[in-house]
């Protein structure tokens, strides 16, 4: 058998039956499920009708993950169960809130061999809804496509890893040698881990955006946004705290700058001296605007969402600074209903 897609899910019953549909979508005569690839969701101990719509989509196979131990994240632990029995040569580890375009699983294969990669990993495009969704997520993605560029996650010859667990290929014998999940099991971006640890061993790594081929929309709610960020931005962010200090000088300037500029104005102050200090303000405004969206545009979000974004700033700053406060002072981080160590 050719591939393994294992979807590991926990309460996803919003969203698990458009990624599986379009999954099972993905059959055709060269390359039929149950023959040349296999389908698998492991319910990781869901509440609601998660296992159950699964279980009504034809091709799909359910299976339960061995008991959660100490030590290991849900997630890794859903991901190793399953990749136990996989008969696949790949292994295709996806999210339960991604819908995959037409094709998208041959087009991964033939792109990981094109490339002689033995882990591909696609950062989706990214759904948003609602005024802060919209607002707060072009800063978070303009700062990881900075922080993790894929030419330099591809590049064999550079240290820097990353990958997304929303859509992370690796040949199975490769999983393997490296320990597959259990490798990571502690960790809470193993996603990220994983592709560090092959990296070292020079396995070969590609990372891309990939619009054409999946998409996701991450969260439903704006609580668990905010707990989803607070659970990676710090880890995510080596400097996290300098970061928020940064994204709130890009408000004081965005604001304070017209409100001094305004102040100018009402006092009507003459002389070339403050005309020359007014043009200066205007001016320091206009590169302080140009600058912050030309980073935010990096974010691959729609321009009504980069226009947006200012709102978010402040909330942005305060994830940043709340994820530093659990992941590095508590030493704690909550994500669906269980509490991990930081």
């Amino acid at each position: 058998m050719l591939l393994s897609v294992i979807v590991p899910a926990r309460n996803e019953e919003d969203c698990v039956e458009a990624c599986l549909r379009s999954l099972v979508a993905q059959s055709e005569e060269i390359f039929a499920l149950s023959v040349d690839w296999e389908l698998v969701m492991v319910d990781d101990g869901s509440t609601d009708q998660t296992r159950a719509i699964a279980e009504s989509i034809p091709g799909v196979t359910v299976v339960d993950p061995a008991p959660l131990e100490k030590g290991w994240t849900g997630k890794a632990n859903a991901c190793f169960s399953a990749a136990q029995k996989a008969r696949g040569e790949w292994l295709l580890f996806t999210d339960a809130d991604t819908v995959h375009e037409p094709g998208n699983l041959r087009r991964a294969l033939h792109e990981a061999e094109k490339f002689k990669v033995a882990m591909l990993s696609y950062s989706p495009r990214q759904l948003v809804r609602g005024l802060w969704q919209r607002a707060l997520m072009p800063l978070v993605f303009c700062e990881l496509a900075l922080a993790y560029p894929p030419e330099k996650v591809s590049n064999p010859e550079l240290r820097l890893a990353a990958a997304n667990g929303q859509f992370l290929l690796i040949r199975a014998d490769a999983y393997r040698a490296l320990g597959g999940h259990a490798a990571v099991r502690g960790d809470i971006l193993e996603d990220v881990e994983l592709a560090m640890l092959a990296k070292r061993r020079k396995l070969g790594l590609r990372f891309r955006y990939a619009a054409d081929a999946v998409s996701t929309h991450m969260y439903r709610t704006n609580r668990a946004m905010l707990e989803g960020w607070t659970k990676n931005l710090a880890l995510l962010f080596a400097n996290s705290l300098a970061l928020a200090a940064w994204r709130l000088l890009d408000l004081v300037l965005l604001i304070g700058l017209p409100a001094l500029a305004a102040l100018y104005w009402r006092a009507e102050i003459r002389g070339l001296p403050w005309v020359t200090a007014g043009w200066l303000i205007a001016i320091l405004w206009l590169r302080t605007l140009w600058r912050f969206y030309a980073r935010v545009a990096r974010s691959n979000f729609s321009a009504l969402a980069c226009a947006l974004s200012p709102l978010a700033l402040p909330l942005f700053a305060a994830l940043l600074y709340r994820s530093w406060f659990h992941n590095r002072i508590r030493r704690q981080v909550r994500w669906k209903d269980r509490d991990y160590s930081a």
